[in-house]
């Protein structure tokens, strides 16, 4: 299995709404060749900070997502207005190894 992290903190106090975008998401991902799921966390420390990991049967179905137009179609509900910490987007993959 593998797995993409993207993290990111958001500068302009919109944190609330950027959740309630992922709960209300169009859920286009679920449908992807290879996607097993999508978790969206957020640190208690730093509630302005979230976490996405998801789960892929290998990188090659996350890399034809990530260049997909579902992709982007996918992201059209962010919050208009939304402003991220300069530097803070993060992408990290991983090998999973256990659960």
């Amino acid at each position: 299995m593998f797995v993409a992290l993207s993290r990111f903190t958001i500068a302009n106090d919109m944190a609330e709404q950027v959740k309630q975008a992922f709960v209300n998401r169009p859920r286009l991902v679920e449908d992807a060749p290879g996607f097993q799921r999508l978790d969206v966390i957020s640190p208690v420390d730093d509630p302005q900070e979230l976490w996405l990991l998801t789960y892929w049967d290998n990188e090659q179905s996350f890399t034809t997502w990530h260049h997909s137009h579902l992709y982007r179609d996918s992201h059209r509900g962010i919050p208009k207005g939304l402003k991220l910490v300069p530097r803070s987007a993060e992408l990290r993959f991983f090998d999973h190894v256990s659960s």
